[in-house]
């Protein structure tokens, strides 16, 4: 007997496996160029990854604010100077005292130096410490060269050609610039495998599925490809700036982001599926379901990102443009590609395990119980709502008392590298033999009237070693500096020298007791720029110590401003998109103690398990503006979807339905960007090693904890009122 006419099962094969009601032509061929276009784009974008060297740069100096002392220093120190060049200091320490014949060798070992490719400008003679066991050369680098092979060749040719006893390291702003290209190495590579294997474990395990998986990584890889595609470009334009930190941060991002959609968009594709025989019409509802959401998701984390550009600082205010391209491009494959790539496969897509057609099955907020753990969680929560949110929200505020522990006012530039490193070895030998500050000092820039009040404030300044100026007629291009004046070099007699002058500015430069990149040093410096201002003398301090205290200081102003903002930019967006005010306040609210506690947690784990020396002032700032925004972002898939359920069953009965049916989806959004995060710490750079930690617990924590347990019951025991003032709240169920 025939099916009756009315009967999906009458329906023509083509209209049962594809869309009803779609023209043919655009059911094949919006799909297709949908694919086929991010395809191009990744596989332009895929040799990418080996180029961003070519376009970014670590000097922290290009992320100063202009308006920055270090800043208008560095502008003018070549000048003075000579040829742009990055100083390695080669140090050589010795088991015994130095004696006549191996300073002869020494010297012929740096005059052979001078033979490399790479080293621009003349090499010093040595300078043998006052002990005897100990002397420095000052090699200028070629800043364009590849300075950590370059300083690791440097290193190996002395080594060899040194007799037994001498042990040479490379150290100085060359030694730690090579450290620093040595570390953001593994990013193209060991970063990517870390992250992207994580990710496809943790879908392997959510989908149990072959082919879903690998549509879902190639949703991120596809991104990525195109938002790294066009930032070269931008970068290559000098539109914006790139580095190694900001490249490892928009690769987690991409990946993290992108996936995190791409699960919301599947738990919703594959809930139609069950409802809708044709696959054409379940796509049409799973992006209707799934668009609000993911937009308003990624429209706060680029509101949040792109606030970053109020930054002084350039490494942040470049973040927010960068990081935000990326996330643009992470919601644009979630919502294009992988939607077009379902479609293309149908139920063959979540294979072995196919969704089946049961049209007679309950919607699915319907029966809570029918979602496993989070059905049950659910109903636990509705159960005795109030103690439980009072209670975990005390549990939270503990947490966050750990931050007065956190030190986050910079740490020495020898320790941002997690592992060993012959350049701060060769600091800390420079250190014993040497005035800490050798070969890299404090760069003075004065008008010339002022030059006898600051050589004065100098010379009686307590945390300096000696003072020299820069003058032309000088073999060595500078000239020691006393209480005498500026000093010939000569036998007696020989007349004083002329210090260079530059559109009335003379360079002073002065070297420091203490290491440049110790707190000791920082003082010294604060306190000459604070005796200039006091004296009113015309001075500026740069170097690479005033570089160091430049950038904290902006860090810490960032912070300060951004934070503010932010919250009242995430928490606009979201009373726009839940047509409340009350609703919105208590989601930020408990994101923000959510980040409090991550952050308390963390300064704990950093002092007393790792041991770290400390942080960078915008340690904190980065985790807010990750944890808050990709914070709200499983609120907002929680509350969008408790909305809509209690449109037709009431507040009490949303909240329910809405966390039994996105309790698995959101908290496997949540595994798969902890598990991104924490891969930042395969890169052994203190900052993202902090960084992973934070993000990746606070993200856990605000998955299992915040939205799990503390809005679900917020929400329940506040009932409708929590829709204040929306007309959901003037006419909706309790």
């Amino acid at each position: 007997m025939s099916a009756p006419v009315n009967s999906p099962r009458s329906s023509p094969p083509s209209r049962r496996r594809t869309g009803a009601g779609i023209p043919r032509a655009l059911r094949i061929l919006l799909p297709a160029l949908l694919i086929l276009g991010w395809l191009v784009a990744a596989g332009i974008g895929g040799p990418y990854f080996g180029r961003v060297d070519e376009v970014s740069s670590n000097d922290r100096t290009a992320y100063l604010p202009e308006t920055a002392d270090a800043t208008q220093v560095s502008l003018v120190s070549s000048d003075f100077l000579g040829a742009d060049s990055l100083p390695a200091i080669v140090v050589i320490t010795s088991d015994a005292e130095i004696d006549d014949q191996m300073s002869a060798e020494l010297e012929k070992a740096g005059s052979d130096l001078a033979q490399m490719e790479g080293i621009t400008g003349e090499i010093s003679p040595v300078i043998v410490a006052e002990d005897g066991l100990a002397a420095q050369i000052f090699v200028p680098l070629d800043p364009d060269a590849d300075i950590a092979e370059l300083t690791s060749e440097i290193e190996t040719t002395l080594a060899a050609d040194l007799p037994e006893g001498l042990t040479p390291y490379v150290t100085g702003p060359a030694g730690f610039s090579a450290d620093l290209g040595a570390a953001f190495a593994g990013i193209d590579g060991l970063l990517l495998a870390v992250a992207l294997a994580a990710v496809f474990v943790i879908l392997i395990v959510v989908y149990r599925s072959v082919i879903l998986p690998v549509v879902v990584l190639a949703t991120s890889i596809f991104a990525l490809c195109a938002a790294l595609l066009t930032i070269w470009y931008l970068a290559a334009a000098d539109i914006l700036l790139l580095s190694g930190q900001t490249q490892g941060i928009l690769f987690i991002l991409v990946i993290g982001a992108a996936t995190d959609y791409s699960l919301l968009y599947v738990a919703r594709y594959r809930d139609e599926l069950r409802h809708t025989r044709l696959r054409g019409a379940a796509t049409i509802k799973a992006l209707r379901g799934t668009i609000e959401p993911v937009l308003a998701s990624g429209g706060t984390v680029i509101a949040g990102l792109l606030c970053l550009l109020l930054s002084d600082l350039k490494s942040n205010s470049t973040l927010g443009p960068v990081a935000a391209i990326g996330i643009l491009f992470a919601m644009a494959a979630a919502l294009t590609f992988l939607p077009a790539a379902l479609y293309a496969m149908g139920r063959a897509a979540f294979w072995p395990r196919r969704p089946r057609f049961e049209p007679d099955a309950p919607d699915a907020g319907a029966d809570p119980a029918a979602h496993g753990i989070w059905g049950r969680i659910a109903l636990a929560v509705r159960r005795r709502p109030r103690p439980l949110w009072v209670i975990t929200a005390l549990v939270l505020a503990v947490g966050c008392l750990g931050v007065t522990q956190l030190h986050a006012d910079g740490v020495p530039q020898s320790d941002l590298v997690l592992t060993e490193s012959s350049a701060r070895e060769g600091q800390i030998a420079l250190g014993e033999h040497f005035p800490g500050g050798s070969g890299t000092p404090a760069q003075i820039l004065v008008d010339r009237s002022a030059l006898q009040d600051v050589t004065d404030i100098l010379l009686a300044a307590g945390g300096i070693d000696s003072v020299t100026v820069t003058a032309e007629d000088s073999p060595s291009g500078s000239a020691p500096v006393t209480e005498a004046g500026i000093q010939p070099l000569g036998p007696p007699g020989t007349p004083s020298l002329e210090p260079t002058v530059i559109d009335g500015d003379i360079l002073l430069q002065a070297t420091l007791a203490d290491a440049p990149d110790s707190a000791a040093a920082e003082e010294t410096v604060r306190e000459l720029r604070a005796e200039f201002a006091a004296q009113d003398v015309t001075a500026l301090v740069g170097g690479p110590t005033a570089i160091a205290i430049d950038t904290n200081d902006a860090s810490a102003h960032d912070r300060a401003l951004i934070i503010p903002i932010v919250l009242v930019v995430i928490l606009l967006i979201l009373m726009l998109l839940l047509r409340s005010i009350l609703a919105p306040i208590l989601l930020v609210a408990t994101t923000v103690l959510s980040f409090g506690t991550a952050m308390g947690v963390a300064a704990l784990v950093f002092n007393h398990l790792f041991d770290f020396p400390g942080a960078d002032p915008a340690v904190p700032l980065y985790g807010f503006v990750f944890l808050v925004a990709l914070g709200i972002d499983y609120n907002i898939f929680l509350m969008t979807r408790v909305r809509e359920e209690s449109l037709q069953h009431g507040t009490r009965d949303g909240v329910v339905r809405g966390l039994a049916v996105t309790g698995g989806v959101i908290t496997s959004a949540g595994m798969v960007l902890a598990a991104t995060f924490a891969a930042l710490g395969v890169i052994p750079i203190l900052f993202l090693a902090q960084l992973a930690f934070i993000v990746a617990f606070g993200v856990l924590l605000d998955t299992f904890v915040v939205r799990t347990l503390l809005v679900p019951a917020l929400a329940l025991d506040l009932g409708k009122v929590i829709w204040w003032p929306s007309k959901l709240w003037r006419s909706g169920r309790a």
